[in-house]
């Protein structure tokens, strides 16, 4: 690893505390007002009006709130992939159908998720999405997205690229989340839009 690439992660480390304590600060009706505004800019996306998959996620804890948006992509007939988290950090996929359909899950040490309950499609299910809701905390001017530090996205959007798929890729904030510059590796990709509950904003990849 070269002094760069690991002043980026020592660097990514220290902004994700400084977005998670703000995130932490977050009330229930800030959380609740900023799914709903989040829900109707994403569903404006053309991007998402003419996907027939999505593959997004279950938002937990103070992540902008997704579900409203899942049940409303679900209500349109789109076909809605939700991730469950593998021992290695890798994610498996499974269909979304409804919330009674998620189950939680409590993975070691780590925070509940909840995931989808029926049958497992295995990881390459990602591959049939045309656009791919991806979580974070910051975005900057180019796109490049901050994630969470886990590494699992980083494996999907490495799997995305080894089969050829391009799907458009959204990640979802809130607004104080789109910034200047977000440090990256040489691994990190940058993502196509950026939805927050008062815009969206594309980037040219």
């Amino acid at each position: 690893m070269s002094h760069t690439e690991g002043g980026a992660e020592s660097d990514k480390r220290m902004l994700r505390r400084e977005f998670i304590t703000v995130r932490n600060r977050l009330t229930t009706d800030d959380l609740r007002e900023a799914a709903t505004s989040l829900a109707e800019r994403a569903l404006g996306l053309t991007e998402l009006a003419r996907a027939r998959t999505v593959a997004a996620y279950v938002s937990v804890g103070s992540e902008p709130g997704t579900l409203a948006l899942l049940d409303a992509l679900l209500a349109r007939g789109v076909r809605v992939l939700l991730p469950a988290l593998l021992p290695d950090n890798d994610l498996d996929w499974g269909a979304y159908a409804g919330e009674g359909s998620l189950a939680r899950v409590q993975h070691g040490g780590k925070m509940a998720l909840f995931e989808p309950a029926g049958e497992r499609l295995g990881p390459d299910a990602v591959t049939d999405a045309d656009v791919v809701l991806l979580p974070g905390l910051a975005v900057d001017a180019r796109g490049m997205r901050l994630g969470r530090g886990g590494g699992s996205y980083d494996r999907v959007l490495a799997r995305l690229e080894r089969a050829g798929a391009h799907p458009s890729l959204v990640v979802l904030l809130y607004d104080g989340e789109v910034v200047g510059h977000v440090p990256e590796e040489p691994h990190d990709r940058p993502v196509h839009a950026v939805v927050t509950p008062s815009g969206v904003r594309r980037f040219t990849a």
